[in-house]
């Protein structure tokens, strides 16, 4: 970690650790002229003289600075000789970190050597203060950054400087289409990518490193772990780490595609810090910071960075105070179905439960817009005719219903798609389908042009040939 002293210019204080609960650290510190301030970072070595380093929290009566540490502090004694560096953490930047995996403090976990890198920036910034584009936010025309899967360009049609959600539950296949969405979008565009793993399986992030590999962009993406079996203040920073490295490809010019896998899991670990620091949780059990955290990490989130971020949601609840904290700084929603998982439609999105502000004729033109809107009006007529044909079958419905039906039939699966990075599990070749395809395809359904043919034609392919 390079020396934040000297980078910051900052003062450096000496001090003592006085008391350890897990992964806050109180450091007790001589006078009030040599207290750090909020976010700096503290060093301290174990009796194993492994090094720990923290990140100052709160300031208590006593020159105490209470600390979360982003290491484990197994083996970390009272008393033991505590640093303040003068700064907040810093993270190594430069095109030198792409193909490569760093932890929340810069270091490497790919075991490929150290990190080159010469640049450094701190992870912790007034946003305020950060330079912005003007003209690649609101003022300037939408630009809509076109993934090759059908029902995302169709429905939810992602917008440069956009956030976008993928909501679902366990199983549902949020990171697969998060993967896929990468491939798409870094093949097709020449982008750069920035993934940010936030409490994460170690599993996930090493398949996720050698599917990179093995479809040849992982020259093009940055990675920045804090996994599962890290402590809550790892997987809380991590992706302010994630967020340092696409500012860092903003600033150089570049179009910069940020995933973050899963904002969940951020919640989750500043609820575990929160506890440890001893705040009264809200009624929910949630922290009490939980909207001005949600939101500090999305207000930096601008100009040419465009957002994907997986949110898991517990027990399939949408009314998780967590959920609806992150649901209010996103501009598409795509919600995963449990429902059309088991049925094998794939992407699992629920076109019905899902959102979208970019979906509009000002931004991607009235064909499109007409064309999705017709859909949408099928597809929830079509979810109230399959409860009747549940009880009275198919035959029973006037001959309008029935052409209706099966044509929301056709459209469903025709919104289905093999997927590039899931070839090897469904032994079927992935497509890019561009927009022009799916409007296409769509418009033939809806027309009846396509009232010939059977359903089962329609599933797992590309564009309607």
């Amino acid at each position: 970690m390079a020396d934040a002293a000297a980078a910051t210019g900052g003062r450096t204080g000496k001090g003592r650790v006085t008391a350890v609960q897990g992964p806050v650290v109180d450091v007790t510190f001589d006078s009030v002229e040599e207290m750090p301030d909020l976010h700096e970072t503290i060093v301290t070595k174990t009796f194993d003289k492994r090094e720990v380093s923290m990140l100052v929290a709160e300031h208590l009566e006593g020159n105490i600075a209470r600390c979360v540490s982003l290491v484990s502090t197994q083996n970390l004694q009272r008393n033991a000789p505590a640093r303040a560096t003068g700064g907040p953490l810093r993270v190594p930047v430069g095109d030198e970190l792409f193909g490569r995996i760093i932890n929340v403090m810069g270091q490497p976990i790919d075991g490929k050597g150290p990190v080159t890198a010469a640049e450094t920036a701190p992870i912790h910034r007034d946003i305020s203060k950060i330079a912005v584009d003007v003209d690649s936010l609101a003022g300037g025309k939408a630009e809509i950054v076109a993934t090759g899967i059908k029902i995302v360009d169709l429905l939810f049609p992602v917008v440069r400087g956009s956030k976008t959600g993928v909501i679902g539950g366990a199983g549902c296949g949020k990171t697969v289409l998060i993967m896929e969405l990468i491939h798409n979008i870094v093949e097709e565009h020449e982008g750069a990518c920035v993934f940010a793993g936030i409490g994460e399986r170690i599993r996930e992030g090493n398949e996720l490193y050698f599917e990179f590999e093995q479809v040849g962009i992982l020259d093009k993406v940055m990675m920045a772990f804090g996994q599962m079996d890290e402590p809550p203040g790892a997987r809380f920073n991590v992706v302010q780490t994630g967020i340092t490295l696409a500012e860092y490809l903003q600033q150089k010019g570049r179009e910069v595609l940020l995933f973050m896998d899963n904002v969940y899991r951020f919640v989750q670990a500043g609820a575990e810090i929160s506890t440890l620091l001893g705040r009264t949780p809200s009624e929910t059990g949630y922290q009490p910071t939980l909207s001005s955290e949600v939101g500090e990490i999305h207000e930096r989130i601008k100009g040419s960075v465009s957002a994907f971020e997986a949110v898991y949601v517990p027990a399939d609840d949408l009314t998780d105070p967590a959920v609806v904290a992150i649901f209010s700084y996103l501009d598409a929603v795509m919600v995963l179905s449990r429902e059309r998982t088991q049925l094998g439609l794939y992407p699992a999105i629920d076109p019905l439960a899902s959102s979208c502000s970019n979906l509009d004729a000002a931004i991607v033109g009235q064909r499109h817009f007409d064309i999705a809107q017709e859909l949408l009006r099928i597809l929830t007529k079509y979810d109230e005719l399959r409860r009747i044909v549940a009880v009275i079958g198919l035959d029973e419905l006037s001959k309008a219903d029935r052409t209706l039906y099966e044509r929301a039939r056709k459209a469903q699966n025709f919104l289905t798609q093999p997927m590039f990075v899931a070839e090897s599990y469904v032994g079927k070749k992935g497509e890019f389908v561009t927009t022009g395809e799916t409007l296409d395809g769509c418009e033939k359904i809806i027309d009846g042009a396509m009232d010939d043919r059977g359903e089962e034609e329609f599933y797992m392919i590309g564009k309607i040939a």
